[in-house]
């Protein structure tokens, strides 16, 4: 058990002290705004892999730590209820306190932005949220909390929540920010707050998560990419509040974000210490400044890569873009062939309605499955202006019959997602159409279809009034096939013939908890649903779309419908006894 202390004794041992007057006075404990560490955020749960870590610091340091959490994840799924938009942030907020309130975290912050639905985007999430007010409120917590250590999450933009990178770059402005007088004046002036440099900023790393036992963190480590420091903390100590190690705390916690399908987590972690793992954090600052690491450029980078480095570069960190665009594989290809009677949508393949070529569907993320269990294939066809597919799955258990009310983020239960994208060049999925169909729903048992994450979100019947599905189920249940009519006059641009891209996928749910287990795509890498860059090449043979038809794609339909901090009263009360104003909005001066 000594020796799995080293991550947490080494943490300590760059420890900043609070100042002489502090130290005479004892200011910084009195001050109910104060904590030892912050950390910042995008959605409730994104904390929760670092739980053990700051109820361990709690326990065995006296570190106090407060979350920001810029939005409270109304874009994400229910897996307990109808709740969505402002309700559903608001049942969010619940399970955050309670899981965090396992590790002593008292206070969450949180900054009333929205959560719209998962992007690979930064710049995306930096336009819906509007990056400088979120940056001010940052600031202001920061040098209201005056913490030591800044945590926050990893602002690298391949296979990651746009939220998440956007969360982190903003936490590693604000810890810059926060101690210049030019930064934000009138919080200096006006609200009567002083300048704050924090000592240690960190970001999480999941390069080292397969490194196991409580030796891991004792170690010196380098991260691969940036070459920065990275420390560890073991998550196999022992709580003496719980009584279990604090691994456990964390998976009891992480059980409580329910809504998200959580709970579904087996409730025990193991108990033999070699299996236990640790927390990984790359050290970005020391005493205040950043911690420097040699820079390799990379040539030829693709838009979302190339505005991350650029960012690097003004903010003083440019290591930070070493290798951050990924080696993308080869993307597959197929041709959609025309046909010349339209396929009847009925569920079943019939003759000459799609003689093009089969598209095996493999893994992508997930538990691996038998072919029993999980397996799909899909083939396209098109007639005049529309777009038909036909997705053929084995299945072995059928996951939560929805209600038709309810058909909405598919990746719940048993569906089929259909992404286009149709210029060939997009950067993120605000310029495509996306569909999940589910082959069954509750009720009459019939399929339903539904837009998520794309130019325009909500019930296909709204959204694309012209699609239309079918569905068919084995009978004894093996599986299902679905087919789809998709007019291409629905896609948020003209689609160009040469240049369509694709990918099709499969969600596979063998429970009735509104989880899934199981995911397939056409084209397997990276975040398969959300990253244009993977998608395949789907060329239209002999299609000319009509001259009427935008080249650019329509502006998108984002949802910005966020839970307010005033109408919570656990954030209510929390304002009045922290003293930081609800949502970190402007301090009246005292």
């Amino acid at each position: 058990m000594a020796s799995g202390l080293v991550g947490a004794a080494a943490w300590t041992a760059g420890m900043p002290t609070a100042s002489a007057d502090e130290r005479r006075t004892g200011t910084h404990h009195r001050d109910p705004a104060h904590h030892d560490v912050l950390f910042v955020s995008a959605h409730p749960d994104d904390e929760a892999g670092n739980l053990s870590t700051f109820g361990l610091w709690r326990e065995r340091l006296g570190l106090r730590t407060g979350v920001i959490t810029i939005t409270r994840g109304e874009g994400g799924g229910n897996a307990v209820g109808p709740e969505e938009g402002a309700p559903l942030g608001l049942l969010r907020e619940d399970e955050e306190r309670s899981a965090t309130a396992l590790a002593g975290i008292e206070n969450i912050f949180y900054l009333d932005k929205p959560d719209f639905w998962y992007t690979l985007s930064a710049p995306l999430t930096e336009r819906i949220w509007h990056e400088r007010d979120v940056l001010e409120r940052i600031v202001r917590i920061v040098r209201m909390a005056r913490p030591h250590t800044v945590v926050t999450m990893d602002p690298r933009p391949f296979n990651q929540h746009g939220g998440h990178q956007m969360s982190a770059r903003l936490a590693i402005e604000a810890f810059f920010q926060a101690g210049q007088v030019t930064a934000f004046p009138d919080q200096l002036t006006c609200e009567g707050l002083r300048p704050w440099r924090p000592r240690r900023l960190l970001s999480q790393n999941q390069s080292f998560a397969d490194l196991l036992g409580p030796d891991a963190p004792g170690k010196h480590r380098t991260d691969p990419d940036t070459g920065l420091p990275v420390i560890g903390v073991w998550s196999g100590h022992t709580s003496r509040r719980h009584g279990v190690s604090w691994a456990q705390v964390e998976r009891n916690a992480a059980r409580m974000y329910r809504s998200q399908g959580w709970a579904a987590q087996p409730p025990k972690v193991p108990t033999d210490p070699e299996k236990l793992d640790s927390d990984w954090f790359s050290v970005l600052a020391e005493k205040g400044e950043a911690v420097r690491a040699p820079v390799r450029e990379q040539g030829e980078l693709r838009p979302v890569y190339a505005e991350f480095r650029a960012w690097t570069r003004r903010v003083g960190l440019p290591w930070l873009a070493n290798t951050a665009q990924p080696d993308y594989p080869a993307a597959p290809s197929t041709t959609v062939p025309e046909v010349p009677t339209a396929p009847v949508l009925n569920g079943v393949e019939g003759e000459g309605e799609y003689p093009g070529p089969e598209l095996r569907l493999r893994h992508w993320e997930g538990d691996e499955a038998d072919a029993s269990d999980c397996s799909a294939t899909a083939k396209m066809s098109r007639h005049g202006d529309d777009l038909y597919v036909l997705v053929t799955v084995t299945d072995d258990r059928q996951g939560t019959p929805l209600d038709k009310d309810d058909a909405k983020r598919h990746w719940r239960t048993d569906s089929v997602e259909i992404a286009l994208d149709p210029r060939g060049d997009g950067d993120d999925t605000s310029v495509t159409f996306k569909t999940g169909i589910f082959p069954f729903t509750d009720g009459d048992g019939g399929p339903a279809a539904e837009r998520d994450a794309d130019n325009r979100q909500g019930p296909a019947a709204k959204t694309a009034p012209g699609m239309r599905v079918a569905s068919r189920l084995g009978d004894p249940y093996r599986g299902y096939t679905v087919e789809t009519k998709i007019p291409l006059g629905e896609l948020p641009a003209a689609a160009d013939p040469e240049h369509f891209r694709a990918n099709i996928l499969v969600y596979d749910s063998d429970t009735q908890d509104k989880t899934g287990q199981t995911r397939l795509a056409w084209s397997p890498f990276g975040s398969a649903q959300a990253d244009p860059y993977v998608w395949g090449s789907a060329r239209l043979d002999g299609y000319t779309p009509p001259p009427d038809r935008p080249a650019d794609p329509v502006d998108p339909q984002i949802p910005t419908e966020a839970a307010r901090s005033e109408d919570s009263p656990a954030s209510v009360e929390q304002s009045r006894r922290t003293g930081v104003p609800l949502a970190g909005g402007p301090r009246r001066r005292r």
